[in-house]
């Protein structure tokens, strides 16, 4: 399998973490894509988003939770998305809130990296940072545990701080102190969370 990334997109980050505790890293190889000019992209997702997995047979798996669930599936299922109901979808709604922060997160990157300044509209970007600041002070009153197997939000979750950190100089840490505890204990637990880190 490749996958089409970049280091430091926090949903890339995402599959390779999942792909390294489910043991699969060695079955998959990584193919840098430049989001700006990338025509074989645009091939593999007709969104020319990252990530995407080009399975052996030439098939294309975007976006990260469908990669997520596909590497899961081939690892034997059940491991980071777990059977049981109540704590799958646990696990899928802490996902759906982490990647919903990364998703404001990368859009006010992209307002400050692609748009001029004096066009930048300053309510659509509070209105982003609103929902980074909404979801990390739920996600502080309630941390999830680290699972012996992190599931998919607590993959999610690591991410989504870890991109704080890159982007935003950790400003989140000052306010979030279950957070950042957190963030320790799960980068102790998984070692592929320090072996994925880009810098800025």
């Amino acid at each position: 399998m490749k996958l089409r990334f970049a280091p430091a997109s926090p949903f890339v980050r995402k599959v390779r973490i999942a792909a390294a505790i489910l043991g699969l890293t060695d079955r998959m190889a990584l193919v840098a894509a430049d989001l700006t000019a990338d025509d074989e992209l645009r091939i593999q997702n007709p969104l020319g988003k990252i990530p995407v997995l080009i399975l052996d047979d030439g098939r294309t798996l975007f976006d990260s939770r469908v990669i997520v669930e596909y590497l899961d599936h081939i690892a034997g299922g059940g491991r980071i998305l777990p059977k049981d109901a109540d704590r799958r979808f646990a696990a899928l709604r802490l996902q759906a809130l982490c990647d919903g922060i990364m998703d404001a997160s990368v859009l006010r990157v992209y307002e400050a990296r692609y748009r001029p300044e004096a066009l930048q509209h300053q309510p659509w970007l509070d209105m982003q940072a609103g929902k980074v600041a909404r979801g990390l002070a739920a996600i502080e009153a309630e941390p999830p545990a680290i699972d012996a197997v992190p599931d998919v939000g607590q993959i999610a979750l690591a991410c989504m701080l870890g991109y704080q950190d890159l982007r935003f100089k950790g400003e989140w840490r000052a306010t979030h102190p279950a957070l950042v505890a957190w963030l320790d204990r799960f980068a102790a637990h998984v070692p592929a969370f320090a072996a994925t880190k880009a810098e800025a």
